[in-house]
């Protein structure tokens, strides 16, 4: 008897572990924006941790206010638009959003700490999602679980320095971390193990998210 309870838990461990995730935390920030370089820095120090996935998604309106954000893409405007709609909220710089559920101004560490501990104790446990790299290509597996969601694949820079021009922070020079350069969804995910081979997207390094209709954040995981 004793054997067999050893064995079950040896087979549990695994199993356990893998339903851990990080906590997904968004910034949507600008490099034409005064207030958002204090954001980006918070983002860079949590970039250091392995309980958190950092993204920064950087946005389009900026650009028309005398600098264009050379990692500004429509795709982070469209993002932060969808949120807005789910969370009741208008968009602004520098937004956090915690796991899909809240948001924060991304510049207040305290309450964005908060939130990101309060996301934690939430997500325990999550739908298992791993990513890997195979061939010249990526390998993602999302397990078994309750509920659907859409399998997101995004490409990320770790870190860039950029001389700002013009605009709100003309004459400074930025440095920036986890720089989305592309997202794309590849699945989606109703409930039933799913695997899936996919090319490398633009940057250097990826995650995959499975994000559920209403935006939470049902599983994470980064190479």
């Amino acid at each position: 008897m004793r054997i067999l309870l050893l064995a079950a838990a040896l087979l549990a461990a695994p199993l356990a572990e893998a339903a851990e995730r990080p906590v997904v935390v968004e910034l949507f920030t600008s490099q034409g924006c005064s207030s958002c370089p204090p954001a980006d820095a918070y983002l860079t120090d949590l970039a250091a941790r392995r309980d958190v996935l950092p993204l920064a998604f950087h946005v389009t309106y900026w650009n028309r206010l005398g600098w264009r954000d050379p990692y500004s893409l429509t795709a982070a405007t469209a993002r932060q638009e969808a949120y807005a709609g789910r969370l009741g909220e208008t968009a602004f710089t520098p937004q956090m959003v915690v796991d899909g559920r809240s948001s924060v101004i991304g510049s207040r560490r305290g309450e964005a700490g908060a939130a990101i501990a309060q996301a934690k104790a939430q997500a325990v446990t999550g739908v298992p999602v791993s990513l890997s790299r195979g061939g010249a290509g990526l390998s993602i597996a999302v397990g078994p679980g309750a509920g659907a969601g859409r399998v997101l694949l995004v490409g990320f820079d770790r870190r860039r320095t950029t001389p700002v021009g013009r605009g709100e922070n003309s004459g400074r020079t930025l440095t920036e971390s986890n720089i989305v350069r592309s997202i794309r969804e590849v699945a989606t995910w109703r409930g039933a193990p799913l695997s899936l081979g996919e090319g490398v997207p633009a940057g250097e390094d990826a995650a995959v998210i499975v994000q559920a209709d209403d935006g939470r954040i049902l599983g994470a995981a980064r190479l």
